[in-house]
């Protein structure tokens, strides 16, 4: 199946689905599925557009014939190939429910992509990277030993032609340097709604403040800490016969799916960064 997926932001003005309907008709292109948003307050037009062509072409054909479409209404566009899969370097520590639920996602064919490795500063999920037959590599880190281990981390990004690192319950601050190197390119899954309950132990805080409803944040990695464009949210409601050990079960399940949701609409080119949010085309 020869399907592709265009994508693009631009300032707002006529003329766009136009001229890119035009495109596509001047390949003989067929619109599988079209999504678009005009946000009245920064004036900037979205687009997601998947479709199928008669033949197959490259991303790189395809970029250099729409170039003329995208210089004339300034935007922002990427193309890609629909059938190729993303890969994915996952990182954690020693919390594993996000990894399990992302392993037995792809295992299954849920979710369409390919996890080129896992991460961790600890041994805890080597055997589970082996039952699914992944690279595990152990990086331990201290603070002494962070721009080396990071940089190990980013020569795997490389080697391994990864499109996105995820971060399921990696529990370590990124640089700044690694943040921007990876921008646009990581996911970190947040045990709340951003800021609330920050740090160690969250739904003992939780249970302490004796809250009514718990949830999860997916959002981009940026260098200000838990402050990325937002991608997902979800909460679950608790009461007051849960404990701490109720809360954090019933957290892990929010986080994995929040978090599933996420990698999903990114591999599927569904996310455009709009300043510090995101449009998503579900």
């Amino acid at each position: 199946m020869n399907d592709y997926i265009l994508t693009l932001s631009c300032p707002d003005r006529t003329g766009i689905v136009h001229n890119v309907s035009g495109w596509l008709l001047g390949l003989d292109g067929n619109i599988i599925d079209a999504q678009q948003f005009g946000d009245l307050e920064t004036e900037r037009f979205f687009l997601r557009v998947h479709f199928m062509l008669p033949s197959a072409m490259s991303v790189d054909a395809l970029e250099q014939s729409f170039s003329t479409v995208a210089q004339r209404f300034a935007m922002q566009a990427q193309i890609y190939d629909a059938q190729r899969k993303s890969r994915l370097l996952l990182l954690v520590s020693r919390q594993g429910h996000c990894l399990n639920d992302l392993l037995f996602r792809t295992h299954s064919g849920q979710l369409p992509v390919e996890i080129a490795g896992i991460v961790s500063n600890h041994t805890d999920y080597a055997r589970m990277a082996a039952a699914y037959r992944i690279p595990f590599h152990h990086l331990p880190v201290t603070g002494e030993t962070r721009p080396q281990q990071e940089q190990q981390i980013l020569d795997l990004v490389e080697k391994e032609n990864v499109d996105l690192v995820v971060l399921a319950r990696y529990m370590q601050i990124l640089s700044d340097n690694l943040c921007q190197k990876l921008t646009g390119r990581a996911i970190n899954i947040h045990h709340s709604f951003l800021p609330s309950f920050k740090g160690a132990r969250p739904y003992h805080q939780a249970h302490t403040r004796g809250v009514k409803i718990i949830g999860a944040t997916a959002h981009y990695v940026t260098a200000d800490l838990d402050e990325g464009p937002i991608i997902e949210q979800d909460i679950e409601r608790v009461d007051h016969s849960m404990g701490a050990h109720d809360l954090t079960q019933v957290g892990s399940d929010v986080e994995s799916l929040v978090l599933a949701r996420a990698v999903r609409w990114h591999v599927e080119h569904r996310i455009l960064l709009n300043g510090q949010r995101t449009v998503v085309f579900k």
